[in-house]
């Protein structure tokens, strides 16, 4: 099971009880990796970033511009929005800040989870996942 599903799984099994923050760090020798990230946030401001940040992670590594667009349209954006704001980077300075912010980190690696602190490399299963955050949450009790 891919991280994108993974982790809406264990958002539906935690309600309430975890928080999801993702930042992006598109990797330089990655084709589309940048757009790719300017795609999620130009959804978000239309209030659908994890609609596309799903399609992204199950439809990797289709991620062309046309792609995109294709899914801005699936999930039902204003079109001439979402193309602007990909054409433009909008976003730039923000991905940037999370590029820096993850270098600081010696974060090389997506995925890379923090539960509680406890750092996590690479996709891993739902059971791994369950599991680790249920021994966090017995040990904050």
């Amino acid at each position: 099971m891919a991280a994108g599903p993974t982790v809406s799984k264990l958002m539906e099994t935690y309600p309430g009880k975890i928080r999801r923050v993702v930042k992006n760090y598109p990797y330089k020798y990655r084709d589309f990796a940048r757009i790719s990230a300017e795609a999620s946030l130009a959804a978000n401001d239309q209030g659908k970033y994890w609609e596309m940040h799903e399609i992204l992670i199950t439809r990797s590594p289709k991620l062309d511009r046309a792609s995109l667009i294709s899914y801005a349209v699936e999930i039902g954006l204003d079109v001439k929005k979402f193309t602007a704001s990909i054409d433009s980077n909008a976003y730039k300075a923000d991905i940037d800040a999370d590029i820096k912010l993850a270098e600081s980190m010696d974060l090389y690696n997506t995925p890379t989870f923090y539960i509680n602190g406890r750092q996590i490399v690479g996709e891993r299963p739902f059971e791994y996942l369950k599991k680790v955050i249920d021994e966090e949450l017995a040990a904050a009790k």
